[in-house]
């Protein structure tokens, strides 16, 4: 228990005095508006609804949850080329550090535009933008100060006065992306791409200083094969780096085509994601018609384990893609999971 206070108290002190780190999902394959704004519209279908949920170190007083929901579809596709794709979305987007103490949410509006680099659609390139009207709160209802301790706890009332406009703060945010991906058979896929958050470097600070946020440059890639006539092996992994600090992830997951002989696919994921120092990710998914869900656990192996008892973090993703109207329709060449 002792353990667990003092990293408590140490996240709260990082939170409230470093600089800030953005939050990140370790299915970042499953949260396309947050990996890079250049995958807005990069989807097979009419449009995609994704969502996300992550509780990490629940042990240590519920110490990050985060959640985001997302809308993207293609646009004007009867006044561009036939295998260009034009795309915007929409995301939510919310954030509880320290139980709740520090919480942000966000409104982002993207826009992307992916241009055929060939006349079958095999190859693309795109670019993304992504505009993002930020809030932060401080809830110090949530505080304990030491004016407070009593006998029987922190039962008493603090001395301490805080101004509401020194506890909120807002701001707009600007990021940008380019993506590739690519088919050499028409079965296969990869893709790679970079994505810069923060481009504006808005200021961010709840006593009026001149703490501005940190760039976070973000490298993805990934793909999948065929293994065999109905199975696929898909692999990715995303590095990002912000004020010095960086966050490297990799891994897999092999798809099992559970019912071959139906015209609706349900495909069962089994794999493994790993963060470099800190966490081993179990990974399964089902993919069953339109909706693909997955569920991952962090199992924390880094020094913060006494205290997280190797429970990095729970965390869900779900993702509804609405297929075309015409179901003979030629799909885009895109990338998966």
């Amino acid at each position: 228990m002792i353990k667990k206070t003092y990293c408590f108290i140490l996240l709260l002190f990082c939170a409230f005095t470093t600089k800030a780190q953005d939050p990140n999902f370790s299915q970042f394959f499953a949260s396309p508006l947050t990996m890079n704004p250049a995958m807005t519209g990069k989807f097979a279908g009419q449009y995609r609804i994704a969502g996300n949920y992550r509780n990490q170190w629940p042990t240590i007083n519920n110490a990050y949850t985060t959640a985001t929901a997302s809308f993207d579809a293609g646009i004007l596709k009867d006044q561009i080329p036939e295998f260009d794709q034009f795309g915007i979305g929409f995301m939510g987007f919310t954030d509880r550090s320290g139980n709740g103490v520090l919480q942000y949410n966000y409104l982002s509006f993207s826009t992307a535009y992916h241009k055929s680099l060939d006349e079958n659609g095999d190859y693309q390139v795109g670019v993304g933008f992504q505009g993002t009207y930020s809030s932060k709160r401080l809830d110090v209802t949530s505080l304990k100060f030491e004016d407070m301790l009593r006998s029987d706890g922190f039962t008493g009332i603090t001395t301490e006065t805080f101004n509401g406009s020194d506890l909120n703060m807002s701001y707009f945010d600007m990021n940008a992306g380019l993506l590739f991906n690519g088919s050499t058979n028409g079965e296969n896929n990869i893709y790679a791409g970079v994505s810069l958050y923060h481009v504006n470097q808005p200021k961010e600070t709840f006593n009026k200083g001149d703490f501005k946020l940190s760039q976070r440059l973000t490298i993805q890639a990934g793909g999948h094969v065929p293994v065999g006539d109905v199975d696929a092996f898909h692999f990715s992994g995303n590095y990002s780096r912000q004020a010095g600090a960086t966050n490297t992830m990799i891994g897999g997951a092999y798809g099992k085509l559970m019912n071959p002989d139906q015209p609706v696919p349900t495909i069962l994921y089994l794999g493994s994601w790993y963060r470099l120092k800190d966490a081993v990710i179990p990974y399964i998914g089902l993919e069953f018609g339109e909706f693909h869900i997955g569920a991952t656990y962090d199992v924390n192996v880094s020094k913060l384990k006494p205290a997280s008892n190797m429970k990095g973090g729970m965390e869900i993703s779900l993702i509804y893609i609405k297929q075309p109207r015409d179901p003979n329709a030629k799909k885009l060449n895109c990338p998966k999971f």
